[in-house]
């Protein structure tokens, strides 16, 4: 038996949610892990039509493929009240944001790992197990993820050590996101570090910008591992 629960978690928003849910890719993504998740949850996030989405999210759950789903929405006021957020202040970032937060908020498992809809392992690899051992053993680690796009020399170039298994270095991203709950379960979003800087305008004051400063501003860091990857391309 595993000594840590850890919870899968993707969301689903109008122009992906086909994507997710009617075909295989799901199923294939969670298999791809090669770990025992405690449960794997669904957020629906900014859709046209919820029941609709529930409708193939609920088939999802009844072959076993989800433990279960949530319409973001119903939580949204929650999540930011408990982190201590002011909905206006993601300055057009709201629903780039809004469905990791409430994700973050509900999860009461020991880790959480989050897969963007559009992200997905490039194969099957064991890699959770490590990267929470690394976390466990080092207090500076605070994500984890696999290397991304087959990038593996980037990767090597954004660290400033390494070991065996794990590049470590600064940086966030969500498209994919291995974390200790307790550590992102707590007032930490509304920090600012120049480096953030580097995320796309578009998305105002989105997640992963806060994120990224908060590890910069307390010196926290990411593993990346070596020896697989995850592939993010948009379905469009």
């Amino acid at each position: 038996m595993n000594r840590w629960n850890v919870t899968f978690e993707t969301k689903c928003y109008e122009k992906d949610w086909r994507y997710l849910l009617q075909t295989p890719r799901l199923e294939a993504n969670l298999r791809y892990n090669r770990f025992p998740f405690k449960e794997a949850v669904l957020y629906i996030n900014n859709v046209n039509d919820p029941q609709e989405v529930s409708f193939y999210a609920d088939k999802l759950v009844q072959r076993g493929v989800l433990t279960s789903y949530k319409v973001v929405d119903h939580y949204a006021q929650e999540a930011l009240d408990f982190f201590g957020i002011d909905k206006d202040s993601f300055n057009g970032g709201y629903y780039y944001s809004i469905s990791e937060l409430v994700a973050i908020y509900l999860c009461r498992a020991d880790y959480l790992l989050h897969f963007s809809s559009d992200s997905i392992l490039a194969g099957p690899f064991e890699w959770v197990e490590q990267a929470i051992q690394k976390m466990e053993d080092d207090p500076r680690i605070r994500v984890a993820n696999p290397t991304w796009n087959f990038s593996y020399e980037y990767a090597k170039q954004e660290s400033i050590e390494e070991d065996e298994r794990f590049y470590v270095g600064y940086g966030f991203s969500d498209q994919c996101y291995l974390i200790r709950t307790e550590d992102f379960r707590a007032r930490i979003y509304n920090e600012k570090h120049p480096a953030s800087l580097r995320y796309p305008a578009y998305g105002g004051e989105l997640f992963e910008k806060r994120v990224d400063s908060w590890m910069r501003n307390h010196q926290y860091l990411r593993i990346t591992y070596k020896h697989g990857s995850y592939i993010h391309r948009n379905f469009t």
